[in-house]
């Protein structure tokens, strides 16, 4: 599959998903492929996650993203399964401005129910276009990457130290320097390679092209 050249749509449920989920990938391919990231929850209605907004910023700009690429939306944590629609006619407006050409979301082995919701939706919004899904260490099951990409050491790097930057996070297992690389040599051993990151494949669309032709 070419990422290069491609525009490519990152979506998160809240702040740190996309870079726990695919920041390797997501510091390979930037800067080469036209990139935008949306996380649809802000998680302000927690004050114990005051400052996760800001971390989330610093953590994309480690990766490389800019500001301009790299929105947070407004919808309440917990409360997707509610604003499905609202949910799916945002990803809908995604769609008609950036008009992505492969789209991450979070695996269907997600048990989080906002998680779930927005996989759900993109799947909808989506329609004709390769998805693929990522995996938030804690909350998913029974996950098993069928796609590998190959990613190298400053990416595996990048990724620790963009996610570093939530000092809100800093106790949390999933957010371990020695754990965040320990899964990405894994994948990498499935795909007989240094590193890789793993997704899980929630459509394929493809075309057959004669190089030259």
């Amino acid at each position: 599959m070419i990422f290069y050249g491609k525009r490519v749509l990152f979506i998160g449920a809240h702040p740190d998903d996309i870079e726990l989920g695919c920041g390797a990938l997501l510091h390979h391919i930037n800067g080469k492929s036209d990139i935008l990231c949306v996380t649809l929850s802000d998680n302000q209605k927690n004050p114990l996650l005051k400052n996760v907004v800001e971390e989330h910023y610093r953590s994309m700009a480690v990766l490389g993203v800019p500001r301009e690429r790299d929105i947070v939306g407004t919808f309440e944590t917990r409360r997707f399964p509610d604003a499905r629609q609202e949910i799916l006619e945002y990803l809908l407006k995604l769609r008609r401005e950036f008009d992505p050409q492969i789209v991450f979301v979070h695996t269907r082995q997600d048990i989080h129910q906002d998680h779930n919701v927005v996989t759900e939706e993109a799947l909808r919004a989506y329609r004709g276009r390769t998805v693929l899904g990522f995996d938030v260490l804690r909350s998913s099951y029974n996950f098993f990457p069928h796609f590998l990409v190959e990613v190298n050491e400053r990416d595996v790097e990048k990724k620790i130290e963009a996610l570093s930057q939530y000092k809100t996070y800093a106790d949390k297992y999933y957010f371990d320097p020695g754990v965040l690389r320990a899964t990405m040599v894994r994948h990498g051993t499935l795909a007989e390679r240094d590193f890789a990151e793993g997704f899980d494949i929630l459509r394929i669309v493809g075309k057959f092209e004669i190089c030259g032709a």
